[in-house]
């Protein structure tokens, strides 16, 4: 799985203008799924975005996790983000994981952020064309991939 975290003073999505999901002093989390994700690779991604320490300790230093700062998290699936741009300039899609099977990594991912202590998680809508506005703190901006951890069996 991939996943863009981007450190936010709020962040809120919609789908057909109404608002689906926002956050305050947190993450936004772009997430995609590709062929070879699993169950393990959500989890694994939660406590990795959940153990992240990149918001400010009292001497300056990014030194704090999402949970030492006790923010929040947005979360968006974004399929786009298995991209391939290899050949020409028309990105290819065919490593994106099938919508179904997506979903469900997707939705395990969210609920294990919650299990590790987020205090709120917000979604956006699986599937639907959203609109995500975001104020970036920093900006910090961190991109975790499972399969790199998996061949470095991290």
């Amino acid at each position: 799985m991939k996943a863009v975290i981007q450190r936010v003073e709020s962040a809120i999505v919609t789908v057909e203008g109404m608002e689906t999901g926002s956050c305050k002093n947190g993450f936004l989390v772009l997430v995609g799924a590709a062929q070879g994700d699993t169950a393990e690779d959500a989890l694994i991604l939660a406590k990795k975005t959940v153990n992240l320490r990149v918001f400010s300790d009292e001497n300056g230093k990014m030194n704090k996790s999402i949970a030492d700062i006790d923010g929040e998290i947005l979360a968006v699936s974004q399929f786009t983000l298995c991209a391939d741009v290899k050949k020409g300039n028309r990105p290819s899609f065919t490593d994106a994981l099938q919508p179904g099977k997506a979903k469900e990594l997707y939705e395990i991912y969210c609920g294990e952020l919650k299990k590790l202590g987020v205090k709120k998680v917000a979604t956006g809508i699986f599937g639907a064309d959203m609109k995500v506005s975001l104020v970036n703190d920093g900006p910090v901006t961190i991109i975790f991939d499972t399969v790199i951890w998996r061949k470095n069996g991290n």
